[in-house]
């Protein structure tokens, strides 16, 4: 089974989507789930996580409304504020939904780089083990040695890395992201998704231009601990759904039968408990 660990849906009238502005060109549009479908079924793919792309628990609910009526979305990656004083009861009332998988804080959106390890966090991201949701960390190179912390500090928590950790492919930046990278796959039980790595190479990228970023991940996480995803429609500021699927190919070509099918789902199968 086929799983597409990472891809979004949003309708621009909602109005909580800060970041999504007209200068972003072709994401800047309603996004429906059956969008997505039409996209990804060519592929082969069967199924889904949905993932929040707005800081309010609105959108979730939204969400989860949308795993209600498309079968097609497994698991739902939602958002809470962690920082509320009761915040260990919202997370166990939005738990009880069969549906959500995880809670996403937008990291990357806090100048704090160090936001994640104040210990105000804790009666959140331990209400999150204990309920089994997975934190799906979008973080960017410059977060990875504060997310080791994280994970030492909470070892019960499931973490799920988003995008690689979105290093500045474009631009060729390697270290220290490469070594960041590997020490969490060798410290820690994080999981990484192959995602987001095409966007992140810029526009209009050429042919196998994150193939190195791709096999360093496979390389230090191991094919067991990686998670295939497009992180649809943001891809498509850079390419197609089929360009995404078909570089993927070229990644997993020296992988095994059995790793290919755990990138490509059957580790988000495990991971998010599908």
């Amino acid at each position: 089974m086929i799983v597409d660990a990472h891809f979004h849906s949003w309708r621009l009238a909602r109005g909580d989507y800060g970041w999504l502005t007209p200068e972003l060109g072709p994401i800047y549009r309603d996004v429906d789930v059956a969008d997505w479908l039409a996209e990804a079924r060519p592929h082969g793919v069967a199924g889904g996580v949905l993932v929040q792309a707005a800081p309010t628990e609105a959108e979730t609910h939204h969400l989860l409304a949308l795993a209600d009526s498309h079968p097609q979305v497994l698991g739902v990656v939602g958002w809470v504020d962690l920082l509320a004083a009761d915040a260990a009861d919202r997370i166990g009332a939005l738990a009880r939904h069969p549906r959500l998988k995880g809670l996403r804080p937008m990291l990357q959106d806090i100048a704090d780089t160090d936001w994640m390890l104040q210990p105000a966090l804790a009666p959140a991201l331990q209400a999150m083990a204990a309920h089994g949701l997975v934190l799906d960390a979008l973080v960017q190179p410059r977060h990875l040695g504060a997310l080791l912390s994280l994970a030492a500090a909470h070892p019960r928590l499931r973490i799920v890395i988003d995008h690689a950790a979105k290093p500045d492919i474009a631009r060729g930046q390697w270290e220290p992201w490469a070594q960041d990278m590997a020490r969490l796959g060798a410290q820690t039980q994080a999981v990484c998704k192959l995602s987001g790595l095409l966007t992140e190479a810029g526009p209009a990228p050429a042919a196998g231009a994150a193939s190195r970023w791709g096999r360093h991940v496979l390389s230090v996480f191991g094919a067991e601990r990686v998670l295939w995803g497009s992180d649809w429609p943001v891809l498509q500021r850079a390419a197609s759904y089929a360009r995404w699927w078909a570089d993927t190919q070229v990644l997993l070509a020296d992988q095994g039968d059995a790793a290919r099918a755990s990138v490509l789902g059957g580790n988000a199968r495990r991971v998010y408990r599908l």
